[in-house]
């Protein structure tokens, strides 16, 4: 019971941890017809000299941030001579834990199920060539005995 109790929690943090874990989010950043993508998590506060109750409330790198004068105030060279009417902005998020958790778990059990049909095939003509020559040891009669 313990064990089972024990795997139980295990696998609770695990899926806590993964729910709980934000994605990463960007902001795309159109100037005219030319676009580019920009990281919001580079773009956070780090300041060190804060006391550490202000830095709690400090904005988090969310899509909050990702507005047109978040993309003028990147100097980009595609927004040269752009005014805010001609910057277009979309925030979006990728490449979440839980993601990246479904996809490994994908492939895992993928190749685990194929190094198991290898290893029976094996393990069967192992089987299937132990049967034959037993077969044809039959007939045969030790001989000096």
């Amino acid at each position: 019971m313990p064990r089972s109790f024990l795997l139980v929690l295990i696998a609770w943090v695990f899926i806590a941890s993964t729910v709980e874990a934000s994605p990463p989010s960007f902001c795309k950043c159109t100037c005219f017809s030319n676009s580019t993508i920009i990281p919001l998590s580079s773009h956070a506060s780090t300041s060190t000299d804060k006391p550490p109750r202000l830095d709690r409330r400090a904005p988090s790198a969310t899509c909050t941030l990702c507005n047109r004068a978040f993309c003028l105030s990147q100097r980009l060279p595609i927004c040269k001579e752009a005014e805010e009417k001609d910057v277009f902005t979309t925030c979006f998020q990728r490449d979440s834990r839980k993601d990246q958790i479904v996809v490994l778990t994908f492939i895992t059990g993928t190749v685990g199920l194929l190094g198991w049909a290898a290893v029976k095939k094996v393990l069967e003509k192992r089987k299937v060539s132990n049967l034959g020559i037993q077969d044809t040891q039959q007939g045969y009669v030790a001989v000096g005995r």
